[in-house]
This record gives structure tokens, sequence and C-alpha cells, in this order.
């Protein structure tokens, strides 16, 4: 009886252990991996994954965009930047993210991929919308040792830690695979609900430019096998290329979407007619330059972010050389005049709340 009592408790242990190394559960929302670069990543096993897709003239704004995520990098969570990309970006793009590894080598690595796209039609794909903007429809079938991801466009700045953002895949019930901000707050104004051909996710439609994906659920759910069918179904109707793929997918199948508020994804649209994000609670916590708003005067507060960002140099002080500069650019009679200004204190309340308890 002790000999089978012994043997029993020996089954129960090892089969406990299987289970931890073998089956536990995918969804866990920290998961890392080691990927081809294993610069410092397998001594990190709660790596954030950030993945963007930079084609034509993007490098700076890709540069920027990661800037701004490791300037805002307030709890020293351990990033993992993972660039699609082609030549000549990717020597760009090499060089000055090797620089700044050597300075926080404890904080950050990065990846640069080639495109790839589905074999029989890879012209297709690229040139859909945006060049090279559709390659995050693949990112399941790409990643494959990736757990979860936020993939973000190009012209993205954090303004807050990532960690305010990541939290959301706690908050992802049992079915869903991945989180989007609505595309409008207001139907007077919304692009889908006035004018779109083909389906849409809810009342006025999700942006695609921010995304939170879980891609061990989206492979088990077979992701692109779902997207095939939709693009050639609608692609003579839809108009934002990948993003309107994205919507007519979770128009089908809703239950694998999480909203999330709106000061994730802080576009023009939010203020230049009317004010339409409530941000008041918490401050606006990634911003969106779509439309070439980051780099024109047409609403001068998005491009004061930018220029404050770009022209912050990292190992300098951040308080005097960041910080100061945006309050002043914030302030700016120009700024407050027009129609997003007025979203400027929006805009600092996390910053003031970071860098003033910090520095």
């Amino acid at each position: 009886m002790r000999h089978f009592y012994m043997c029993f408790l020996s089954f129960t242990a090892l089969s406990t252990l299987f289970y931890i190394l073998h089956e536990r559960p995918h969804w866990d929302y920290m998961g890392s991996s080691e990927t081809s670069t294993g610069h410092n990543e397998m001594y990190h096993k709660n790596t954030i994954h950030i993945v963007a897709v930079a084609c034509g003239q993007r490098a700076q704004e890709t540069l920027v965009m990661i800037k701004s995520a490791i300037l805002f990098n307030y709890y020293q969570e351990y990033l993992k930047f993972i660039v699609f990309t082609e030549d000549p970006l990717t020597g760009i793009l090499r060089e000055k993210l090797t620089d700044w590894r050597d300075l926080y080598p404890q904080l950050f690595d990065f990846e640069l991929l080639p495109l790839k796209f589905p074999n029989k039609s890879e012209m297709e794909w690229k040139n859909l919308f945006k060049p090279c903007a559709a390659q995050r429809l693949f990112l399941p079938s790409l990643l494959t040792d990736v757990d979860s991801l936020l993939y973000v466009d190009t012209d993205i700045l954090f303004l807050s830690p990532i960690s305010d953002i990541w939290q959301f895949f706690g908050k992802f019930n049992e079915s869903q695979i991945a989180a989007l901000t609505p595309e409008h707050e207001n139907e007077n104004i919304g692009w889908y609900n006035r004018f779109a051909r083909h389906p849409f996710y809810g009342r006025l439609g999700v942006n695609s430019g921010v995304m939170l994906m879980n891609l061990t659920r989206m492979r088990k759910f077979n992701w692109e096998p779902h997207v095939f069918p939709i693009y050639k179904e609608f692609k003579l109707r839809i108009t934002w290329g990948d993003q309107d793929i994205i919507n007519i997918l979770f128009y089908y199948h809703p239950d694998k979407l999480h909203i999330m508020p709106c000061e994730y994804n802080y576009r023009p649209d939010h203020c230049m007619y009317m004010s339409i994000c409530n941000t008041s609670h918490s401050g606006i916590k990634l911003i969106h330059g779509n439309r070439g708003y980051f780099h024109s005067n047409k609403q001068p507060l998005f491009k004061a972010i930018y220029d404050a960002i770009e022209s912050y140099q990292f190992s300098s002080n951040v308080y005097a050389d960041f910080l100061l500069p945006l309050r002043s650019a914030l302030i700016a009679q120009h700024i407050n005049e027009s129609s997003c200004g007025k979203i400027s204190s929006d805009i600092l309340l996390v910053a003031n709340s970071l860098f003033d308890n910090k520095y």
C-alpha cells in the first residue's frame, strides 16, 4: 500500500510538471518569445512586443514613434520593437536603433524583418491602400513565436507608459482576440455609417492604427483563412484597405473584438470640428497624426508634439530638454486658438504627472 501511495504521488508530481511546461494557458498576455536577435529577450519573460510596418518615406516617423515609447516607458518595461521594412530603410533604422539600444540595453531590443506577403498575390497585397500597410494582416503566421503584441501605425506617438494600453489584454473575455478603438464617436461626422459600401463593425466602425493582437488566439481562430475570402468578395468596394478588411471581419465576428476608449488612439477627427473624445479623466494616451498631421500646420498641436519628441536627444535632461519645451509649445497662442488646441491640457496631464514626479 505504501509503495502504491509513493507511486501515486510521483505520478501526480510528474503530471503537474508536464501540465505547467506544456499545457499552460496561451492567453497569458505577458507571454514572450525568443527571436532571432536574442539580445536580451531570453532574460526578460515579460517582454512587451511593439510591431510596426515602415515603407516609403516612413523611416524618421518610425524612429520618432519608437523614441516616444522609450521616453514614456516610466515603469521600465522591457520592450521589443519589431519593424517590417524594406531597403534602404533597413540600414537607416538599424543604425539609429543600435545607438539607442547601446544606451539602454536593459530596456529594449529590436528586430528588423523583411516584408512578406502571400506568394501568389504579393504585389496586390503590398499595394493595398498605403504601401505595405496590409502586412499587419499576416502577423499571426509571420510571428509564430510571439503570443501577444501591440501593432501601431508609424504615425503614432506614445504619451503614456505602454503598460496603460497593455493592461487591456487582461480585460479580454474568453472569446476576444484583439482590441481596437472606434473610428468615430459621432454619427454626424462618421465615415463608415455615411459612405461605406461594405459591412463594418458596430455603429461607426473601428480604426486600425492601434491594435492589440493576441496572436495565439488569432491563430486558433484561423485569422488568415477568414481574411482571404473577405478580400476576394469586397476588394472592389473597400476604400481604406486593411482597415476595411478588419472592420468586415469583426462585423461577422463581433464577439472577437474588445473596444478601447478613444484616448488610446486620439486623432484630429476627435477635435478638428468639435470635441468628441472625453479624455478629461485620464488624459490622452496615444496620439495618431494620420493624414500627415504631424508634418503640417493644419492642426499645429499635432506637429508641436511630434517636433518636441523628435528634437529630444536620449541621455539629455528629460525635464529640461523635453517637458519644458513641450509645455512652451502647447501654450503658444497659435496652438491654443486652433480647434484642437483646446485639448493641450489633456496632452500635458499625463506628461506632467510622469516627468514632474520622476525628474
